[in-house]
């Protein structure tokens, strides 16, 4: 199949569960024969060595989406001047810099792009759906990153006249944290546009439930695929290090509980057996949190802890590959419930017991897999003492590992994924043409 894959972009600031599930599948796609193209959006994705798997131009580039938000004169540019702001360039060193729109802006831009055609940034689409439409780069099928990219979906499927599929993972929480009037306007389009979209495909029975609730949809309408990790480099369990070792990766944010996890490794390091225990943290961050991250580094200096901590610029594939290697587990204290957790399998295809909240996808993957140990949400004495028995129990901690490693390779295949996402495709373009002939 001919398979146009559209992802918003992060510059590569942070370790961003959404890009990496993207990735993979497009080189897994690739590798199965598929011509498959990942389009970004708003900031460039770096696709790093993903061998023959080609690049597009910037579309929705996120200087002209903001200019084109706030100031009617940036809607009638002539595209040599966009040209200028969609630079690579320029736009990596924007998002390692700064943030572009406060709460306000960056709520009102997603109702715009919601809205799509009807949008302020309708030039941007009609440039899109040009590009889409030239015989050399006209698609089977187009695959959204996320719901919010929706808006997209009407001009392709009318235009292009391709169906059009789209991907669930965690869209409700940032919808939700629009605030009021926005959230209940964004929710309310998302719910319209849901109509545009030729099938759903979440990350997990969990967040199938929520959206089939919150999009007020049938749950036919939902093809749950859950995400998989390319096993490369993963072959065997790694020993437990021979100092006990807390790892952490994720974005460096207060949502995903890195000041907890700080919090419960100084009160861990009280215990005479675990006081030579050390964190290693990775992740990265976006310019925003760099306060956060600066009072946590303050409060492990005046606990006299910030010399058994490690923080670890990079997080490419080498680099979490490498950091594995070095701990004996792995735990992101998410304060949310989330759809879903690429780390968590990849901490597991590499050997590492997992400790996370009972809450979300975490239980659905416990029982899939048995190499997480759950504890009772943002409460960081059930969390110490999950981590202390893995810590302690070496037994038990290798239990765990055995059996995370084994389900994942099972189970959590990027190449199952792949061609699971396949046959979705080449039902929903039957259908289309189905459709079409009627």
């Amino acid at each position: 199949m001919k398979i146009i894959q559209i992802t918003p972009g992060t510059a590569n600031t942070f370790y961003c569960d959404n890009c990496l599930r993207d990735i993979s599948l497009v080189r897994a796609l690739h590798n199965q024969g598929h011509e498959v193209l990942m389009m970004p959006m708003y900031l460039p994705v770096s696709l790093g060595d993903e061998q023959g798997v080609s690049d597009t131009p910037m579309f929705f580039g996120g200087i002209n989406v903001y200019l084109q938000q706030r100031w009617g004169i940036f809607r009638r540019t002539p595209r040599w001047i966009d040209w200028l702001f969609d630079r690579p360039r320029l736009l990596n060193w924007l998002g390692r810099k700064s943030d572009m729109t406060g709460a306000k802006d960056l709520g009102r831009m997603t109702i715009s792009m919601l809205r799509g055609e009807h949008g302020r940034q309708a030039k941007e689409l009609d440039r899109l759906i040009e590009w889409l439409s030239e015989k050399q780069h006209r698609p089977d099928v187009v695959i959204l990153s996320n719901a919010l990219l929706t808006g997209l979906a009407a001009a392709i499927r009318e235009k292009v006249g391709v169906p059009v599929l789209c991907l669930l993972q965690d869209e409700d929480g940032f919808l939700d944290s629009l605030g009021r009037p926005y959230s209940e306007q964004a929710w309310k389009l998302l719910a319209e546009r849901a109509a545009d979209i030729d099938a759903f495909v979440p990350v997990s029975k969990y967040y199938a439930d929520i959206m089939c609730r919150r999009l007020n949809i049938e749950v036919d309408q939902m093809s749950i695929v859950h995400t998989g990790i390319d096993l490369a480099g993963y072959e065997r369990a790694q020993a437990a290090p021979p100092v006990p070792t807390i790892g952490f990766l994720s974005r460096m944010c207060p949502e995903k509980g890195l000041d907890t996890l700080a919090e419960v490794f100084v009160k861990l390091k009280d215990n005479e057996r675990l006081k030579n225990t050390r964190l290693r943290i990775a992740g990265g961050k976006s310019h925003s949190d760099e306060g956060f991250i600066r009072g946590i580094r303050e409060r492990l200096e005046r606990c006299g802890a910030i010399n058994d901590v490690d923080f670890i610029h990079g997080f490419d594939r080498d680099t979490r590959l490498d950091f594995f290697k070095t701990l004996s587990v792995l735990s992101v204290p998410e304060k949310q419930p989330v759809a879903y957790s690429v780390y968590a399998l990849e901490a597991m295809a590499a050997g590492v017991p997992v400790v996370e909240p009972a809450t979300a996808v975490f239980a659905e993957l416990s029982e899939m897999t048995e190499g997480l140990v759950l504890y009772e949400p943002n409460n960081t004495d059930a969390l110490a003492g999950a981590l202390k028995q893995v810590l302690l129990d070496a037994d038990y901690a290798r239990r765990l590992a055995r059996q995370g490693r084994e389900a994942v390779v099972a189970k959590f295949d990027v190449n199952q994924t792949a061609r699971q996402i396949v046959r979705i495709c080449e039902g929903a373009v039957l259908r289309f043409k189905r459709g079409k002939d009627a």
